[in-house]
């Protein structure tokens, strides 16, 4: 399951999805708001995202997983909206029997979302300005 979610990430639910007595192993990935960014103060962040796209291509990278490291199950959601510092931004969740493969994957869902899936991240600065991250030539606001 890859989902793009505005409410916030419920942990224990998703640990629940993931549970399988066949699992040996289980990795997961919490990605949060920090407080710097390339030296400088972070106040919180947003994302958007086009879900329908994002959805779609976060389920072939779930599918592409499985099939490389024989994984049992994976999770991913990604929030959009606007997060506070410490909020979880993004968590990837998944089971294999060995931990090996748990790891492995787990490295691979979260590198390939960051790199494929359609989801945009503006940062608040302490002074003011508000940057788009990761698209070249964004000027600050």
């Amino acid at each position: 399951m890859f989902k793009i979610s505005a409410e916030p990430i419920h942990l224990e639910a998703l640990g629940r999805a993931l549970h399988d007595v066949a699992a040996g192993a289980c990795a997961t990935f919490e990605g949060r708001v920090r407080i710097k960014n390339d030296g400088r103060t972070v106040q919180s962040l947003e994302y958007e995202a086009f879900a329908p796209l994002a959805e779609k291509e976060g389920a072939r990278i779930l599918e592409e997983a499985a099939a490389r490291f024989g994984i049992l199950k994976a999770v991913c959601v990604h929030r959009t909206g606007r997060l506070a510092l410490g909020d979880l931004a993004v968590w990837v969740g998944v089971t294999s029997e060995h931990r090996g493969a748990a790891f492995d994957a787990c490295r691979y869902i979260i590198d390939q979302t960051k790199l494929r899936v359609p989801i945009w991240k503006r940062e608040h600065y302490a002074d003011g300005t508000t940057v788009w991250v990761g698209v070249a030539g964004t000027p600050p606001v």
